[in-house]
């Protein structure tokens, strides 16, 4: 079954800038409607496919969502080699979430 981490500043590296797989970094928030809708889609996804997602809280780690430019959430960034190849912006549906990630 597949797993979700929650991620900051300190694991960050080590979790997704580090070895070959592919990763999807959630960033988020609690008041965030849109970010709860997505939550079960990530979870049913993380069960299906093999992916190794992690989850941001912009309102914990500022500093991280900074970084990476973080306009507006739920905002996935996709790593792939420890190397961000894609930024899906906004709620999505399961499917096409499903066919990015077979294309990666």
């Amino acid at each position: 079954m597949g797993k979700i981490l929650n991620v900051g500043k300190e694991s960050f590296m080590t979790e997704v800038q580090t070895g070959e797989e592919l990763v999807l970094v959630d960033f988020w928030a609690d008041w965030c409607g849109p970010c709860k809708m997505l939550t079960p889609i990530l979870d049913e996804i993380s069960d299906e496919i093999k992916v190794k997602i992690c989850k941001v809280n912009v309102d914990e780690e500022g500093e991280l969502a900074t970084e990476f430019g973080i306009r507006s959430i739920p905002t996935i960034l996709v790593f792939k080699n420890g190397k961000e190849i894609d930024r899906i912006v906004g709620l999505r549906e399961k499917e096409e979430l499903v066919e990015k990630i077979k294309n990666y």
